[in-house]
């Protein structure tokens, strides 16, 4: 039976991360996942209009479900059909996340007014927007590194907001009645408006004027201009090449064209008109025609697209890198319990579900791969995964070599952390899949330099996390026996080897990538000397254990403050604010990236308290 359990465990687990992988049943009478899975170009990226409803409520709220005032749950693609064709409705739902007092105190709200005591509706904010926008305003001036908290929430919250009226904006012309209506019909429409313009008046045998239907076409024009200039979504294919990104058009700017055209509307424009017509009255069974026409016309006509845009609508609804994290923190606790009951049983089986859940993890990075056409690692979310990716398949090795439980216990836990720090970085940015900056346009560089520099990074975290665990069993329990301190010795060094090759690899070819792009080959900055510091810290790391400097808790102590190193070299030059490399200072960042630095300075601490208080009482 315990032979058994490893394996019944697993197939429990592969079942259960299979489940996820269904098609979603959402529970509606509309074909919420067929209009999910229809193509839009935003920020430069053709993406499934799913995606930007997650992407939106992400960056709105930190989840991405909301509650309707009468108690359902919205699917993310429910509530953008609501904002797009029910902007009233979609007002009432309290989507924005407000925590910072002081800016409730703007809209004199207290967090009782709010869903879960941290979320509010437009209908609520309404009433503050114009004192915060002119926070907001004096906020601007100052630079984002010495921004209090209260000016960080307030640029954030009026970002959301004027986010939110992009959104709005993009298929209906806010505060224009019956505006669907009108467009549907505009072919009779620009025909009397024209008749009755001022210009046409003074032809010979002109009809009497009807200012109405002229002021109606004037009000429709100025509609349309204001959709193509804040419209969030490009959601109009070009009538040929689909898959050429710059041809394809807002609403408002389709619209436009059609005024030209005597009110005739562009094919793709009557499908959305048509969607919000069913949609505002409540017709789902003609919604789901108009749905269906559309994605048969686009089957036929840019399948590679629309299998793109079907892979990543599944990819969002699967959520891969949170079952890898459940995955992981399953692996760790069964790896933590294994050093205590069990250990043949629940090692084996703490191994198998840090195996499944690096598969599920490498799916998700492959798919994102497949998606974006580019090599892993693009930007500091994508990082995030990979790092967490490297260290697990070197703690997958070591475990396969050991079979001590510490392999799987420290992929529990560094696979669960870089996930974490992705899913918190996605909060910030919400695509992660953005356009890549200019000076990043290489998949060959991308592919060897940032790939390999990356995977020193995730080895040199591993090296560090492998010496916190000799320091916190040998100091906190007794559980360090002189056969598993002499392993994890080997471990770190072994690893610390590795990441010397990989991080001084990596920095050359950086260095070779920097003299293509901006015709030197160093130029000190930075981001540069941070990946010169790993470099340095790990040859030093090296070169003590070599010369005898150190034994056994030095080499843990030094480990140690690798991850410091290394954790200022990924996120801590990123925030200075200066420099090629710099993306930008973040003020909740920079006091996590404190908190761990005085973290692992106490573990240093606990690694050079002297032997014989150690709880293992093992010779070093």
């Amino acid at each position: 039976m315990k032979k058994l359990l490893p394996l019944l465990a697993l197939a429990l687990a592969v079942v259960a991360t299979l489940f996820t992988l269904r098609a979603p049943s959402y529970k509606s009478e509309y074909d919420l996942a067929g209009f999910g899975g229809l193509p839009t170009l935003v920020n430069g990226r053709i993406k499934p209009i799913d995606t930007v409803a997650r992407t939106s409520l992400l960056l709105f709220q930190g989840r991405q479900r909301v509650v309707s005032p009468d108690g359902r749950t919205l699917a993310p693609t429910e509530w953008l059909l609501d904002v797009l064709y029910r902007p009233a409705l979609a007002n009432k739902y309290q989507t924005f996340e407000i925590v910072h007092p002081d800016v409730l105190a703007l809209f004199n709200l207290t967090p009782d007014d709010g869903a879960g005591r941290k979320r509010f509706s437009v209908e609520q904010l309404s009433p503050g927007i114009a004192e915060l926008d002119r926070q907001a305003k004096l906020a601007d001036g100052v630079e984002s590194a010495v921004r209090s908290s209260f000016q960080s929430a307030v640029i954030q919250l009026r970002d959301s907001l004027v986010l939110y009226q992009h959104l709005q904006n993009s298929l209906v012309a806010t505060g224009t009645d019956d505006f669907l209506a009108q467009v549907a019909n505009l072919e009779q429409i620009v025909p009397a408006g024209l008749a009755s313009a001022p210009m046409m008046q003074r032809q010979p045998g002109a009809k009497p004027a009807d200012p109405a239907a002229a002021k109606t076409l004037l009000d429709l024009n100025n509609a349309f201009q204001t959709m193509d200039s804040f419209g969030y979504l490009l959601p109009i294919a070009p009538a040929a090449d689909k898959s050429t990104s710059f041809k394809w058009r807002s609403a408002g700017a389709s619209l436009l064209a059609s005024l030209s055209n005597g009110g005739k509307l562009d094919p793709v424009m009557a499908v959305y008109v048509k969607l919000g017509l069913a949609w505002q009255g409540f017709q789902p069974a003609a919604f789901n025609d108009a749905v269906h026409a559309y994605r048969a016309q686009l089957d036929r006509e840019i399948p590679g697209l629309m299998q793109k845009c079907d892979v990543e609508a599944r990819f969002n609804s699967a959520a891969p890198f949170y079952t890898a994290m459940v995955l992981y923190v399953l692996a760790f606790l069964l790896a933590i319990f294994s050093w205590l009951v069990l250990p043949a049983t629940l090692a084996r089986t703490a191994f198998w579900f840090t195996a499944l859940a690096f598969v599920v993890a490498t799916a998700g990075i492959f798919t994102r791969m497949w998606l974006e056409g580019r090599p892993p690692v693009t930007n500091l979310y994508s990082s995030a995964l990979f790092v967490g990716w490297v260290a697990v398949l070197l703690c997958l090795v070591l475990e396969w070599l050991y079979k001590n439980a510490i392999g799987s216990a420290a992929a529990g836990l560094i696979g669960f952390a870089t996930l974490l720090i992705a899913h918190h970085l996605a909060l910030s940015t919400g695509d992660t899949m953005e356009m890549m900056r200019a000076v990043l346009d290489s998949n060959f560089w991308l592919s060897t330099h940032v790939v390999t520099i990356t995977v020193g990074y995730g080895a040199t975290f591993l090296a560090g996390l492998l010496a916190l665990i000799y320091v916190f069993r040998g100091v906190f329990t007794r559980s360090l026996d002189s056969a598993t301190a002499d392993a994890l010795v080997r471990m770190v060094y072994g690893i610390v080897c590795f990441a010397t090759l990989f991080s001084f690899v990596g920095t050359v070819l950086g260095g070779i990538w920097a003299d293509q792009s901006w015709g030197r080959f160093w130029g000190w900055d930075p981001k540069e000397n941070g990946a010169l510091i790993i470099v340095l810290w790990n040859s030093l790391i090296l070169h003590a254990r070599w010369g005898g400097l150190v034994k056994a808790r030095g080499l843990m102590a030094l480990a140690i403050f690798g991850n410091i190193v290394t954790a200022w070299s990924w996120f801590g030059v990123n925030m200075l604010g200066v420099g090629l490399h710099s993306y930008g200072f973040m003020n909740a960042a920079f006091w996590w990236l404190l908190g761990f630095a005085i973290s692992q300075v106490f573990a240093i601490l606990c690694a050079i308290v002297p032997r014989a208080k150690w709880r293992s009482l093992q010779a070093s």
